[in-house]
């Protein structure tokens, strides 16, 4: 491979690549706010301006193409007299209001300020104040006065979601962005430019003073949108989730994420609807017992019924590990062969960038754990139409709201023998059910899913439980503030009582007297490996934070 130096240093590079690449390959970070990796280059801000052997005046590294011998200076005297003024530059105009700025503790124009600025101005003249608190569309906010014109949005809007809703008007100093005239800033990924602009100038509308940057917890996780897995991170305060953002994943989402997955994918977190603690139906009425009485009960109920007679409907939300679990239950404890999921495939909702018409984050990775009919079993349609026809006399269904597809469903199953629901959240079928068991979401418990490419990626609990965190230490004790509201020993509010999938299974399992010896969701998987190939020699470090592609057989593609 050619080579150039950067300051003292021999750096490969690829033919074509610019300075900036070359050097961010290796570590060296040169400062830059208009250039971006996945957007075309621009050369607008100057920050990246470097010295070059040879040539008679400074150049932007951003747009400089490497080549052989090539002896670049980005610390050089000259170099730095250069960067200083033009952050000096872009100070001028800037508000400096960063005590109030969302932006604050994670900008660019502020972390510039301190490595690259000479830390006072010599203009002394009014400012240009500009537009502020312009709404550009339903979920993003723009301030003119904080803009230093990177052009970032404008070029997100016209190459990633080629939607073209932004522009420059006017010019010099009093330039500022708008959409153009009868358009909003509307289009189905409008929030990744609060991700890209490096200063605070475009904000979230729905985390806008709400939390300092400091003050959260920042979890890498998955986003339970849809079937594409785009890797993002849980911003966390008192626990309570805040935020998501996405995170880099070139094999998946690059560095986009939807608005849908953002705003709403977290909320239900949250959701009133919750189910706290485990319920038992009494004289037609929910009265909340022990995770003991309820796994006694639902095992007394469970055996005097035919194998025969009793079904499982599992959830493409679950984990693999859950699912596993639920279908080594179902098969070995129950000994029933009716076993299956509901797919939610909404035609015509996805797109070309990332949103996939699959809305279930797991679907491949429920089917690879063995969610499906064994020989001789139901599918889900037979498994539906047999709870109709009375059939099916037991039915334990995750985090599915059977009664909602239809009256005639909720009828089938109000006549259900036995109805055991675990759900996340109060529906219509768990009003109906005679035990409920709370799950926890996919922001409380480790596990992992599959996308759609067949790529398994982990999912970390950002947010606690009682369950977590007897887990974490059984010894911690809660303590009440003089509010009365219960906290953790990490003095996070602790609110429910809530248990992954695959533990509330393994329980029901030793009820059964058949005892499963897993004491976390990572053994679960590496059991799930000696006997499904597809997870052969995982774990947890094996899969990391971008995940894994699995080796799969030509059938299981198909």
């Amino acid at each position: 491979m050619p080579k150039f130096t950067l300051d003292g240093n021999e750096i490969e590079f690829k033919p074509g690549e610019t300075i900036i690449e070359a050097a961010k390959k290796v570590g060296v970070d040169i400062p830059h706010f208009c250039w971006h990796p996945s957007l075309s280059v621009s050369g607008n801000c100057r920050v990246c301006l470097v010295e070059i052997e040879k040539m008679p005046k400074l150049a932007i590294a951003c747009s400089t193409t490497a080549s052989e011998g090539m002896v670049v200076h980005s610390q050089s005297e000259k170099t730095l007299s250069a960067r200083n003024a033009v952050m000096e530059f872009l100070l001028i105009n800037h508000p400096l209001d960063c005590p109030i700025c969302d932006e604050a503790g994670e900008c660019k124009l502020q972390d510039y300020a301190y490595q690259h600025s000479k830390g006072e101005s010599r203009f002394t003249e009014e400012k240009v104040h500009k537009d502020k608190r312009v709404p550009l569309g339903p979920n993003v906010m723009f301030d003119g006065e904080r803009c230093i014109s990177c052009s970032r949005c404008i070029r997100f809007a016209d190459e990633i979601t080629k939607t073209g809703e932004l522009t420059f008007v006017q010019r010099g100093d009093r330039v500022t962005i708008v959409t153009f005239p009868g358009k909003e800033f509307d289009n189905a990924y409008s929030l990744n430019v609060t991700d890209i602009c490096p200063v605070g100038a475009l904000t979230n509308r729905d985390f806008r003073f709400k939390a300092r940057v400091w003050d959260m917890s920042a979890t890498k996780t998955i986003c339970s949108g849809c079937a594409r897995g785009c890797n993002i991170e849980v911003w966390v305060r008192n626990n309570e989730i805040l935020r998501l953002t996405p995170s880099q994943n070139d094999a998946v989402n690059s560095f986009w994420m939807c608005d849908y997955g953002r705003l709403e994918t977290f909320k239900q977190v949250h959701s009133n609807e919750r189910i706290n603690g485990v319920y038992m139906k009494r004289e037609g009425q929910d009265v909340k017992v022990s995770w003991d009485e309820a796994y006694a009960n639902a095992a007394s109920e469970l055996k005097h019924l035919n194998k025969d007679q009793i079904a499982v409907i599992a959830s493409a939300s679950s984990t693999c590990e859950d699912n596993f679990m639920l279908a080594k239950f179902a098969k070995s404890v129950l000994s029933t062969k009716h076993v299956d999921y509901i797919p939610h495939v909404v035609p015509g909702s996805g797109d070309d960038l990332l949103i996939r018409e699959d809305k279930s984050p797991n679907a491949f990775g429920t089917e690879l754990a063995g969610v499906h009919p064994a020989a001789g079993g139901l599918n889900r349609d037979a498994i539906l139409d047999g709870v109709k026809k009375g059939t099916i006399k037991a039915l334990i269904v995750v985090d599915e709201d059977l009664a909602a597809m239809s009256p005639e469903m909720e009828t089938a199953l109000a006549k259900l023998d036995v109805l055991i629901a675990v759900s996340t959240h109060h529906n219509r079928t768990t009003a109906l059910a005679n035990i409920i068991f709370p799950s926890a979401t996919y922001a409380e418990k480790n596990g992992t899913w599959v996308n759609f490419q067949g790529r398994i990626q982990r999912i970390r609990p950002a947010v606690t439980t009682l369950e977590a965190d007897r887990t974490l230490d059984n010894l911690a004790q809660s303590r009440l503030d003089k509010f009365g509201t219960e906290y953790d020993r990490w003095g996070r509010s602790v609110k429910l009582d809530a248990r992954p999938v695959w533990k509330i299974f393994a329980g029901l399992s030793t009820a059964f007297g058949n005892k499963m010896k897993y004491t976390t969701a990572e053994d679960v998987l590496i059991d799930m490996g000696k006997s499904i190939d597809a997870f052969k020699k995982l774990d947890y470090e094996k899969i990391g934070e971008q995940g894994v592609q699995l080796e799969l057989s030509a059938k299981v593609k198909a």
